[in-house]
């Protein structure tokens, strides 16, 4: 809670005790109406100060005129309660709609932990730390073990295997040697490596990221208010009617009977009307309505950072999918042994034992896997080959360990696997043992939350990958998605996201630095809160705190019923006011009706809205 809202609490606290004071003592009139002016003002000052601005100012017509015409209006037909109360209401409506919109989404979030501060030059045998923004084409960078590569490049020196989820979202890292290209961004995962460097900062990959994430927040779509643009409308439209209301009768009098016996009575219709007309029930109503729609979320473990999103949600028809870490669990775990000739559990030791010395992902999703120690005495002459796996001798016998190349290389008879994953062979003493598979795990609730948007009507859902095209299909098959795309780039992923939102409503969903252009770019982001970078989080519109991807049906479901209270009100609201608004004009209605269409409705209206607060239960109900 910021300063300005914790200012606004305590002035709608003072004006109801002010307010709650007239009506406990009964003051006589003129101290009664000494206290409600001093509530009123306490309460709307802003509002009117804001009206005159908007009105002197811009030469417009908005609610906060609306709302100081009618209050003032009332004051002047002796309905000084009418006054106060309706301000104090229109303003703790206007405190609800601040809370939804705390956090700004105008500023870029900082990258920092995409882009490293400082670069290690290496010239005449000696390391200097230089800005990446001061460095040249051709100059020599080192990168050691666990640094981010500062610019990109190619190597001229060394090996290493390189953490590649930061830009492309890619679960599996890269093996890079002499040779290979490099990009800005990447973390190197095990061993020093210079590289010579093939662009400068402004054209460097992280760099571009960087640009790719202020162009989308740029071009962000946001929904419009409504209650603005309903003002906007229907506060010229109320005005005029009750300028004529007054205007008319009176003219028609003075040149029927030249005079103004009735002004009193004229005047009063026209104020009656501007008090019937006080859009109070929407303007409450509407913002109180989203925001218990909000607090349900957050009860679901999903936080939707503002009311215009909830709108946005419930018109979403094609939703997009991140793979690693959004469908997948973005971890290694072995998922199963095939063709093993021997004990499955004695494989898998022989394997873990040479894998100790590595310090590789695939390596540590084995030893978890075996969940042993090591005994280092059984183990000897461990070599690490690049790219293809690892040799040794374990309990002195001779353990091969890798890929198929590896296996091709050494003149193993391996067999091939026809899973998608990762797939470690085995060979002991020459002979092929088997192979171990591993992947990265589907989430459990996956397949239902992509059959559950499918009853939500949404027309299409797709999956947006780094991977590569055999695992992204094996993964697009086992959860029923529509449609996949992989190899993809940063820059790939939001050229997708620009042709799928010029034609329908677009929700994505992502975890990464790599998904934060198209969570930007999108109608609504979603970003996964616990395992999910900061940078996208910071931008999402939407965040799941715990990961779990059901939350996205739960996210939809509850908007559709938040925006289906949200048109109840706003059809009672003007509805019943349409109707005495026309009793008004022809002068049969009085001021209690008027108090009714406004107060009485907005009193049913947030009764309404508030049921809202409780949605949660049904839909946690329904997708548990």
């Amino acid at each position: 809670m910021n300063k300005e809202q914790k200012i606004m609490i305590s002035r709608i606290t003072i004006s109801i005790l002010l307010f709650a004071l007239t009506k406990i003592f009964h003051f006589e009139d003129n101290n009664s109406l000494v206290l409600l002016i001093i509530a009123y003002l306490i309460a709307g000052y802003d509002v009117l100060k804001n009206a005159c601005l908007t009105l002197f100012t811009h030469f417009s017509l908005d609610e906060t005129i609306l709302m100081s015409i009618a209050t003032i209006g009332a004051f002047i037909i002796r309905e000084n309660s009418e006054a106060v109360f309706v301000m104090i209401f229109y303003q703790i409506g206007e405190l609800f709609q601040d809370f939804s919109y705390d956090r700004s989404k105008d500023s870029i979030v900082n990258l920092v932990d995409l882009m490293p501060d400082m670069a290690n030059v290496y010239k005449d045998g000696k390391i200097t730390k230089v800005n990446p923004e001061n460095v040249s084409l051709g100059d020599t960078l080192v990168v050691g073990p666990y640094e981010k590569v500062p610019l990109d490049g190619k190597i001229i020196e060394g090996s290493t295997t390189l953490n590649t989820s930061l830009l492309t979202g890619e679960s599996i890292p890269r093996y890079v040697t002499i040779g290979d290209s490099v990009a800005s961004g990447l973390i190197n995962n095990d061993k020093v490596i210079k590289i010579e460097v093939t662009k400068v900062y402004e054209d460097s990959t992280a760099r571009k990221i960087v640009n790719l994430i202020e162009n989308a927040t740029e071009k962000k779509s946001k929904s419009e208010n409504f209650i603005t643009s309903f003002a906007k409308i229907y506060t010229p439209i109320v005005c005029l009617i009750a300028l004529l209301t007054f205007i008319i009768p009176l003219a028609v009098e003075f040149f029927g009977k030249g005079t103004y016996a009735n002004l009193f009575d004229y005047g009063y219709r026209a104020l009656t009307i501007l008090v019937i007309s006080c859009p109070c029930a929407i303007l409450i109503s509407v913002p109180l309505a989203f925001f218990s729609g909000l607090g349900s979320a957050s009860r679901l473990g999903i936080l939707i950072k503002g009311s215009n999103f909830i709108e946005t949600l419930s018109k979403i028809k094609v939703i997009a999918f991140d793979k690693t870490g959004t469908m997948t669990k973005g971890v290694f775990e072995v998922v199963g042994i095939h063709h093993c000739k021997m004990n499955e559990e004695e494989l898998v030791r022989y394997v873990a034992n040479l894998e100790y010395f590595s310090n590789h992902p695939i390596a540590k999703s084995i030893l978890r896997y075996y969940g042993k120690e090591i005994n280092v005495d059984d183990v000897a002459d461990v070599k690490e080959m690049g790219g293809r796996g690892l040799s040794g001798k374990v309990d002195g016998k001779n353990v091969l360990v890798g890929n198929d190349k590896l296996m091709v290389d050494s003149g193993i008879d391996y067999i091939k696997c026809r899973d998608t994953g990762t797939i470690v062979h085995v060979a002991i003493d020459g002979v092929y043992e088997g192979h171990i598979l591993i992947d990265d795990i589907i989430k459990e609730n996956a397949k239902l939350a992509v059959g559950e948007l499918k009853n939500l009507h949404i027309k299409k859902s797709i999956m947006l990958t780094g991977d590569n095209n055999d695992l992204a299909e094996s993964v697009a098959k086992k959860i029923g998605i529509d449609e996949y795309k992989a190899e993809l780039l940063p820059e790939g992923k939001l050229e997708v996201v620009e042709k799928m939102i010029l034609d329908d409503k677009l929700l994505f969903v992502g975890d990464g630095i790599n998904d934060a252009p198209c969570i930007t770019r999108s109608d609504v982001g979603v970003a996964m809160g616990s395992i999910g970078s900061d940078s996208a989080i910071d931008l999402a519109d939407v965040v799941i705190m715990d990961d779990d991807i059901i939350k996205v049906p739960m996210m939809i479901s509850l908007s559709k019923k938040t925006m289906l209270v949200v048109y109840e009100n706003i059809v009672m609201s003007i509805g019943v006011k349409v109707l005495v608004l026309i009793l008004s004009i022809l002068g049969i209605s009085n001021m209690w009706l008027a108090v009714f269409s406004d107060v009485g409705i907005m009193i049913i209206a947030v009764l309404n809205s508030i049921r809202m607060l409780y949605a949660y239960r049904s839909i946690k109900k329904r997708y548990a």
